[in-house]
């Protein structure tokens, strides 16, 4: 098995986590043994989560979407954002709020729970009024997270721990377009997402009768 940062892997993560025990969880109550909270911060593609997504409708998990009002990449209010939350939620998935500090835009669309983009250690942990923060006890515990920002397991990849039953719970945090788009580096797979991501502006110019000619 190849621990690569892929779709198919993906699955088999999933995969482990079942052999291991593990239930699937949210941010609603505190975490209990045995639970694995799955946690994604979409900061770039909503195609990628669906994408995603579908993997993990298809051998029974589910987990929680962490979408923002303020990125530059895409619009929740277009047609496109519309479709996205709800397909998220028809497969089974939570969506909540990745905010971008200081902002804090929740309404009718996320549940109250929170993740801030790219945190920094002073507001990182932070209380925020009316909603859960991730990074916050008891849902974060050095010793029962793992996240693969920037395509890097700070701490080897978690597959045979999961398989292994060897964490007491665990929050996992994965970015869905590091998984979705092929690349060995970030920066491969970042050049992976940007052409995808043109070709399918492309299609949304024509969509809008522009003339590429």
């Amino acid at each position: 098995m190849s621990c690569d940062f892929s779709l198919g892997h993906y699955r088999e993560l999933l995969e482990a986590a079942q052999a291991g025990g593990y239930r699937f969880a949210g941010f609603d109550t505190p975490p209990e043994p045995g639970v694995l909270i799955l946690r994604h911060d979409v900061d770039l593609s909503l195609d990628a989560a669906v994408r995603m997504a579908e993997v993990e409708a298809d051998v029974g998990a589910w987990s929680t979407w962490f979408l923002m009002t303020r990125s530059v990449f895409y619009n929740l209010d277009s047609k496109e954002g519309e479709a996205a939350i709800a397909r998220l939620r028809e497969l089974g998935g939570r969506v909540a709020h990745h905010a971008v500090w200081p902002q804090v835009d929740l309404d009718e669309r996320f549940d109250p729970v929170v993740a801030w983009h790219n945190p920094d250690p002073e507001y990182m942990t932070a209380p925020v009024e009316g909603a859960v923060n991730v990074m916050t006890a008891p849902w974060f515990d050095p010793a029962t997270y793992r996240s693969d920002s920037n395509q890097r397991w700070r701490h080897g990849c978690p597959h045979d721990e999961l398989a292994q039953g060897a964490f007491p719970w665990l929050q996992l945090l994965t970015h869905p377009e590091i998984w979705a788009y092929d690349g060995a580096t970030m920066g491969e797979t970042m050049r992976a997402f940007l052409a995808a991501d043109g070709e399918a502006r492309l299609e949304l110019l024509r969509a809008d009768r522009i003339d590429l000619s």
